[in-house]
């Protein structure tokens, strides 16, 4: 996808608010909106929004595990399954 394509002045969006979201929701691309001839804002439709706030969520997760391990925060695979038993019983 090309952003260029996606890129609109906020008085197209104030004159085509229902095409607009019908768009975005079929194509599930972003759409810049300018202001002044600088971009402003993105907008996207709530699903590619959620998608995206997952992906962000993972990553962070990812990030922090590699942070743990880069420190030696981390438990050999024996020691946990050992802990896990343990707390079973």
């Amino acid at each position: 996808m090309k952003y260029s394509t996606q890129i609109k002045p906020i008085s197209y969006l104030k004159a085509n608010a229902a095409e607009i979201v019908r768009r975005l929701a079929e194509r599930r691309e972003p759409l810049v909106i300018t202001q002044n001839g600088e971009a402003k804002m993105v907008i996207q439709d709530v699903a590619s929004f959620e998608e995206t706030q997952e992906t962000m969520a993972l990553l962070k997760i990812l990030a922090l595990g590699n942070r743990q391990i880069e420190e030696g925060k981390v438990v050999p695979t024996a020691e946990v399954i050992k802990r896990l038993r343990k707390k079973e019983a």
